[in-house]
């Protein structure tokens, strides 16, 4: 059994109607080949770099590196990418202010790799959240996408039943797709990685974006710094998380931590309240009537 792959141009919409009922979606044709022929270029030295990961989890014949903010400037275009946003603010936007850059992560399944255990992303999240979503992810594909190299596997609406780690195989589907095509899915859909039976590697782009109020897997204001992040795009630095999310969360000296991207780095500023509009009026009013009350009882 294949995967229905969607191909552009589509919505938003379209896109979000389908992962809500599937958990998932295939787009291809999303980015174009000289960009993902960039980011595959400007990752393969780190590649070269990079130990093999050590972990029944990770694996032990693959190579996973963060940072890829830093380490490819070709791949901003697929972390900011019009489309993905929209379908992520469609997925997460109702339960939070702003959503964020959760993780950026290579992937590179060598020859030899055995299947990854079967889990939900959102496992990484200790809480209950029943109806709701967390998490978010795209896996865009460097390489072509087979079931013999390590295509990722899921579970298709697997994200609407409980986790079951030991499923029938034929429940679970590898994500074939050729190069540069985007598979998004959700935190809560049961996925892995694939093994790789051939003796070639298979390289995968994860992003994944996550509430604006989680704690993010990969911390991304070490892997991103002031020093480099205020050389980047608001529309990044935004989701790397150098913004405040209401009701002041994340704040720098009472401020949205964007001033660090100035040049400067104040020791003291005056606190701001970075709440509701719809908060903030009615604290204006109580705060009026309070104001009120005192002046007459003096």
């Amino acid at each position: 059994m294949t995967l229905p792959i969607i191909n552009c141009p589509v919505s938003a919409g379209e896109v979000f109607r389908f992962i809500k009922k599937e958990g998932y979606a295939i787009i291809k044709g999303l980015a174009p080949s000289n960009v993902i022929k960039a980011v595959a270029g400007q990752l393969e030295p780190f590649f070269g770099q990079t130990p093999n990961c050590e972990g029944y989890f990770w694996g032990f014949k693959t190579i996973r590196m963060g940072g890829i903010i830093t380490k490819s400037s070709a791949s901003h275009e697929l972390i900011t990418h019009p489309l993905i946003l929209e379908i992520v603010q469609a997925v997460l936007g109702p339960y939070c202010s702003s959503f964020q850059l959760n993780l950026t992560q290579a992937i590179r399944i060598e020859p030899g790799e055995i299947k990854q255990p079967l889990h939900r992303d959102q496992e990484v999240f200790p809480y209950e959240h029943p109806g709701s979503e967390c998490q978010i992810n795209v896996m865009w594909a460097l390489d072509d996408f087979t079931k013999e190299n390590g295509a990722t596997r899921i579970i298709p609406r697997s994200h609407l039943q409980k986790l079951d780690r030991d499923p029938p195989e034929d429940q679970i589907i590898p994500a074939e797709m050729p190069r540069g095509t985007a598979l998004i899915y959700l935190g809560s859909l049961t996925h892995s990685g694939g093994g790789n039976r051939t003796t070639q590697p298979r390289t995968g782009l994860a992003i994944s974006y996550s509430l604006g109020w989680l704690r993010q897997a990969e911390n991304q204001f070490l892997a991103v710094p002031p020093e480099i992040a205020r050389t980047l795009p608001e529309k990044l630095t935004s989701l790397i998380g150098y913004r405040i999310h209401e009701p002041n969360l994340g704040w720098y000296e009472g401020q949205d931590p964007k001033i660090l991207l100035s040049g400067e780095r104040p020791v003291t500023l005056p606190a701001r309240d970075y709440i509701p509009r719809q908060i903030t009026e009615k604290l204006k009013e109580r705060q009026e009537k309070l104001l009120k009350l005192e002046k007459e009882a003096a």
